[in-house]
């Protein structure tokens, strides 16, 4: 499933293609994703222009010249993929004329089975969303509806702006009897973490995934240097993730996620990295350095 990074690289891909631009076309192929469209999705989208496209924890958040507001998340298998719009076909001499469809079209021989959603944009692109689960969702919603819409409200800080601090996460660890991997990946404690990133976190920090979040927050509720530490491993974390997008070297970019049975990298440390389960997830971890 897509995490913050990801989310956060895709926002920067439309950013590019979208912001400023007018939708000049949608095509939705179906009429639902995880949820509905809705009857006047493409009508409503059409002819608008996408004034800012924001991320919020791994939600993507396109805000339009009339007020309305597309809320998107990629689920477990979306993606979206940029392409050229293509001029209408020429036709072909001393056959009959066939109008195409106004306006420029994308390709049908490109269109893949699980491209659900095409927006044709001034800006020449075809921006195409794919999720072959379908788990992902867009949502078009009223300036009114969106701002008692659920689906935000009970998120967490995000752990890259200045509200996430030490004194923050310490707040919401005090009193919490449960495992740092199952707090940090409660999305009203750290809005965005997912597995992955939880993982490698608390391996920079040098602290057990096992380990009893309360142990971070002294008796008074100030935190401890580790809780400290583990703020500015998550930052770093997301930074190098956000960076690192594009390279082409896979799993070798994690630390320890998915590298049971292979040595520690952590200078100096001889220990193995082990895989357990909790809250029904994979957590990868050197026993030996994190403690």
């Amino acid at each position: 499933m897509p995490e913050l990074p990801e989310v956060e690289s895709v926002r920067r891909q439309l950013r590019a293609v979208m912001v400023g631009a007018r939708i000049e076309r949608v095509l939705a192929r179906r009429p639902d994703l995880r949820y509905p469209l809705g009857t006047d999705f493409v009508t409503r989208l059409e002819g608008q222009s996408v004034r800012a496209i924001r991320r919020r924890a791994k939600y993507l958040v396109a805000e339009l010249s009339s007020g309305d507001v597309l809320l998107m998340h990629l689920g477990m298998s979306g993606w979206f993929h940029v392409m050229r719009l293509e001029p209408a076909s020429k036709p072909v001499r001393g056959r009959a004329r066939r109008e195409p469809p106004p306006g420029t079209y994308y390709a049908r021989s490109r269109l893949a089975a699980h491209d659900h959603v095409v927006f044709e944009m001034s800006s020449g692109a075809a921006v195409v969303f794919n999720d072959p689960r379908r788990f992902g969702f867009m949502k078009l919603l009223s300036p009114t509806v969106f701002a008692s819409d659920a689906t935000l409200s009970g998120l967490g800080p995000e752990p890259l702006g200045r509200a996430f601090t030490a004194v923050i996460l310490a707040q919401a660890l005090k009193k919490r009897k449960t495992s740092l991997k199952a707090v940090l990946s409660d999305q009203r404690v750290v809005a965005g973490l997912g597995n992955i990133y939880v993982c490698e976190a608390l391996h920079r920090a040098g602290l057990s995934p096992k380990r009893r979040a309360s142990t971070l927050v002294s008796r008074s509720g100030v935190p401890r240097e580790e809780a400290k530490k583990l703020v500015d491993a998550i930052k770093a974390v997301l930074r190098d993730a956000i960076a690192n997008q594009h390279r082409a070297d896979g799993q070798d970019r994690f630390r320890v996620y998915d590298r049971e049975g292979r040595r520690c990298p952590r200078r100096g440390c001889s220990g193995t990295i082990k895989r357990i389960v909790q809250v029904g997830r994979s957590t990868f971890f050197c026993p030996t350095c994190q403690r």
